[in-house]
């Protein structure tokens, strides 16, 4: 006898299926909860979006008993859009874990087909776009930049943009010539400041943090990740120089620039006396 959607909500056993009857409940017009009900596609991707960012810093942080938990709030965002989807006739939370299923299918033929030669992570990186242009032109994606996601964090969409216009061909041959432009554009911005409108610096700086993006490609390094470091770092030295002014009953509102710069100097030396050690 099937369960009744009281039995299926309190089964602690009851898992995937225990949490899209509880998202049924809570968006139902009648008894459920007026703030889930009010919530569409547009006011709930804002929240799709910081979860999964959580759930990066849990990982950055290695905090492994918060990743469940992150991890946990990430899935009920995709079980929130499946929800407000099969209430518009539009598909189920079960037709977007099929269809997933049916993709990651199609993109693993080395492992649940018999395609062969795949050995390595080189070579299926490169299956791996030949299969997605495909899936592109299918969509009638013909542009090489069609398909990268405008709500991408801009630094994130430029590295994206950029390494799909390298695979094409538009790329510069020379990390030289990258620097090159780096220089150029931070002199371009050097040269603006004094005369330039607020909308032409705004473009300057756009042109820069670009480019500098396109470096990084070079560099092998992901700048969102890059980026990311460098604010965790900051914010572990600034919050050692807050912990050194407050051992002397300051504030940084209270202290000199010069005093804050010695403590961030002394944090510094110490993180890399630490490393040097480790």
């Amino acid at each position: 006898m099937a369960k009744s959607s009281d039995e299926i909500v309190h089964d602690p056993s009851g898992g995937i299926d225990r949490l899209i009857e509880i998202m049924a409940r809570l968006r139902d017009p009648n008894a459920g909860c007026p703030w889930d009900v009010e919530q569409s596609f547009a006011t709930i991707a804002p929240y799709t979006i910081e979860e999964a960012y959580e759930v990066a810093d849990a990982i950055e942080r290695e905090a492994w008993d918060e990743l469940k938990g992150e991890l946990g709030d990430l899935l009920f965002q995709s079980v929130f859009h499946a929800r407000m989807a099969e209430e518009a006739g539009l598909f189920t939370f079960h037709d977007v874990a099929r269809q997933m299923s049916d993709k990651m299918v199609a993109r693993h033929p080395h492992v649940f087909g018999d395609q062969s030669g795949i050995d390595s992570a080189a070579a299926q990186t490169e299956n791996w776009e030949a299969v997605k242009a495909a899936e592109r032109a299918g969509k009638a994606q013909h542009g090489a930049l069609d398909g990268v996601a405008v709500g991408l964090p801009a630094l994130l969409r430029a590295y994206k943009l950029q390494k799909r216009a390298a695979r094409v061909g538009f790329d510069w041959p020379d990390i030289a010539q990258v620097l090159d432009k780096v220089v150029e554009e931070a002199h371009e911005i050097v040269e603006a400041r004094a005369t330039a409108s607020h909308d032409e610096l705004t473009e300057e700086i756009g042109d820069l943090l670009f480019v500098l993006a396109n470096f990084a490609r070079h560099l092998g390094v992901e700048p969102e990740a890059a980026l990311r470091q460098a604010n965790a770092k900051f914010i572990r030295r600034f919050a050692a120089v807050e912990a050194g002014l407050a051992a002397r009953g300051q504030r940084p509102e209270d202290s000199t620039l010069a005093e804050m710069d010695a403590l961030w100097d002394a944090a510094k030396a110490a993180e890399k006396a630490c490393a040097k050690a480790g």
